[in-house]
């Protein structure tokens, strides 16, 4: 049996969940940032509508697009987020005059990167004593990351080939490496991260 669970001051969560999306050479790209009814590996469960209210007071350009949820390296505008019945469809576009931005499109090319995240406060949430599921009723939307570790095997962006062909010069290959040996940096930090919070 499900009991609904008022939260007066929630804490920021982020969730990796899953969405088919296509990069084009401007840094365009279309996907969902989360679908509804499929459980994570956090166990939870993000209800249709859930995020109708948040969508309503903020809009789309009041949601970050961020790199792993870094809060100072934001690396482009959300253009579009609604919810459909399949889940929260977004829209956006990598800002290419910002250097992690144009990493993150080399990586994204290379399959090295192809994760989104939403980061959210959860206003409301049911609890389910049978399956030990958290039923997310409604969520306050912050941002909405693109990240290495998508909590959920289908959370992914889907490259076109076109978009992944190899680098045609020595110095975009060079770009690449420097972005793949940051990207590996990032991980080994939030891998720290994550040990550290585990030990408090």
């Amino acid at each position: 049996m499900a009991r609904d669970i008022h939260i007066a001051k929630p804490p920021l969560e982020t969730k990796r969940a899953p969405l088919p999306a296509a990069i084009g050479a401007d840094g365009a790209f279309d996907g969902y940032a989360s679908l509804f009814g499929v459980r994570d590996a956090c166990g939870d469960i993000v209800e249709r509508g859930a995020f109708a209210a948040s969508l309503r007071r903020r809009g789309a350009a009041s949601v970050k697009m961020l790199w792993q949820h870094r809060a100072e390296e934001p690396i482009g505008v959300w253009t579009e987020i609604a919810e459909d019945a399949r889940g929260l469809k977004v829209r956006g576009r990598l800002d290419l005059s910002v250097v992690r931005a144009r990493e993150a499109l080399s990586l994204i090319r290379a399959g090295a990167l192809d994760g989104l995240s939403i980061g959210f406060r959860t206003l409301r949430a049911a609890s389910d004593a049978e399956t030990g599921a958290r039923r997310l009723l409604e969520i306050d939307l912050i941002e909405i990351s693109i990240v290495t570790f998508p909590a959920l095997p289908q959370a992914r962006i889907a490259v076109s080939p076109a978009l992944a062909a190899p680098p045609r010069h020595a110095a975009a290959q060079l770009a690449q490496k420097l972005a793949n040996m940051r990207m590996q940096f990032a991980t080994r930090r939030f891998e720290a991260t994550l040990q550290r919070l585990a030990a408090e």
